[in-house]
């Protein structure tokens, strides 16, 4: 049977074809690792309060599932994984999962690397997960509705979903696509297509019809003094929401 997807063949096949340098910090994913502390940090404080876990803990989430929607190389799965969770890895492109189990190999992590699909994981019965990551994907797919009401029901009761992505503003568009793309070379021409950035009130009226609590949005800005994401109220940009499941 033939499940209907909503990747971007061209999406999957560009970064593809860089994922020999997911895990270089001065290669074409240099971005991302400048921005990988501070969605750790919202990712491991939202999971805290939703799941009452004790933040001294060295392992905080044992015993809870995560799912890493569109991981790319692991960026996020690692660290997930050394916070106790069993996490369950899944990526579009093969290449991507290829990198991704190889270095988690090379750091003694068991994670669970699959090339795939939300759509398809709701098609096998996958799940369901006490946390999903939605990171930096819904604004590469064709269809972002459907993709995020896929991840949705692979929610277990009382479980959180993270979603992050950017906001279709003249201030993005400025800034995220032009500047970073084609002044500051931050990421390769073509990494984002403006109009399919997505406002927050479009991710709220994609779920309003599922069983959900929609939160955010929760802005992240880059400061150019130090170099560092920091959270924000500005949203205009970059921002994240929060989707939970009630436990009945």
């Amino acid at each position: 049977m033939t499940v209907a997807s909503s990747i971007d063949p061209a999406d999957v096949e560009r970064f593809s074809r860089i994922a020999a340098e997911w895990w270089d910090p001065r290669g074409k994913f240099a971005p991302l690792h400048k921005f990988n502390p501070v969605r750790l940090a919202f990712i491991r404080e939202q999971a805290l309060i939703r799941f009452g876990r004790d933040s001294q803990a060295r392992k905080p989430f044992e015993g809870l599932s995560l799912l890493d929607i569109g991981c790319g190389g692991g960026l996020l799965s690692e660290p997930m994984a050394r916070l106790g969770f069993s996490v369950t890895g899944v990526d579009a492109s093969e290449r991507n999962i290829g990198t991704a189990r190889a270095h988690a190999a090379e750091q003694g992590l068991a994670i669970d690397y699959r090339a795939g699909t939300a759509e398809g994981l709701e098609a096998e019965g996958a799940g369901p997960y006490d946390l999903i990551l939605n990171m930096e994907v819904i604004e590469h797919v064709t269809d972002p509705g459907e993709f995020l009401r896929s991840c949705s029901r692979l929610l277990a009761p009382g479980s959180l979903m993270i979603v992050a992505t950017l906001n279709r503003t003249l201030k993005a568009f400025a800034l995220a696509k032009v500047g970073a793309e084609y002044v500051l070379r931050w990421l390769p021409a073509g990494t984002h297509d403006w109009t399919k950035f997505l406002k927050p009130d479009e991710l709220r009226t994609f779920l309003k019809d599922e069983a959900l609590r929609v939160q955010g949005p929760f802005g992240v800005t880059f400061d150019p003094l130090n170099g560092r994401w920091c959270r924000s109220s500005d949203c205009d940009i970059n921002y994240m929401m929060t989707v939970t499941r009630d436990a009945s």
